[in-house]
């Protein structure tokens, strides 16, 4: 081979891979910029994806309220007969108010129940304990002028069907509620005789409740769920109660 061919193709090799470094430079930041506007697509969809579900829940949330009001309103009308209003209030150590947005700490979110006239028809409040299968929720009624609970109805559980549940079928339970004493000990700071439930057929105690043969554990619970919720109310709620009279 000449030196002349030698050359030429020495500087043909050189070429090409001058060629070949050029292409591999020009690929690599095409990669990247793919990569890139990838990155920023997604992203873009994320915060598409976001405000979608964001504004989906502010939607939602004012209708999600509203039937958790009117579920409320119907529990308390079926523990209140007469009542045609609800109003919500809140009792703390400094008295009753009207109930806001969120129950400060320490204070205690009950209902009071007025017939058309304006007139103060009953309390109600809601109570909650651990159940056989999961939380059962009541709502009961409350008379201030007797210190007594005159209804309760249960809001929600998830007991075993035909077992369970029979705290809301069964009229002979039910009746303990009817005037189930829960009067303040004389200082008022106290339930005089805590709510106590009892082994079916054994009820000698106004404040005691007759539990369900075979539902002992829902019974319990029921009991604990108003037990629970006086205790914590009615030191606040009765010595201020005259308040809730002038709300016409």
């Amino acid at each position: 081979m000449s030196e002349r061919q030698s050359s030429d193709q020495h500087t043909a090799y050189h070429d090409i891979g001058v060629a070949e470094a050029q292409d591999q430079q020009g690929t690599e930041p095409t990669t990247a910029s793919s990569s890139a506007v990838m990155m920023r697509a997604l992203g873009l969809i994320a915060t598409i994806c976001g405000l979608i579900i964001v504004s989906s829940y502010e939607l939602t949330l004012d209708a999600v309220a509203n039937n958790k009001k009117i579920s409320t309103e119907r529990a308390v009308f079926k523990v209140i007969p007469g009542a045609s209003e609800v109003r919500e209030f809140v009792a703390t150590t400094g008295g009753i108010q009207p109930a806001g947005p969120t129950v400060p700490e320490g204070a205690v979110k009950f209902f009071g129940a007025y017939d058309k006239a304006g007139n103060l028809k009953g309390i109600a409040a809601e109570g909650v304990a651990k159940g056989y299968a999961d939380e059962v929720r009541i709502l009961y009624a409350y008379d201030p002028a007797r210190q007594v609970i005159t209804g309760m109805s249960v809001v929600t559980q998830h007991e075993t069907p035909g077992i369970g549940d029979k705290v809301i079928t069964d009229k002979d339970f039910n009746k303990n509620f009817e005037a189930l004493d829960v009067k303040l000990a004389d200082d008022m700071k106290a339930i005089a005789n805590a709510i106590k439930v009892v082994k079916h057929g054994t009820k000698q105690r106004p404040w005691e409740i007759d539990a369900i043969a075979g539902t002992t554990v829902t019974s319990k619970a029921v009991g604990k769920g108003i037990r629970d919720s006086t205790e914590k109310l009615l030191p606040k709620l009765l010595p201020n109660v005259a308040k809730l009279k002038e709300t016409k």
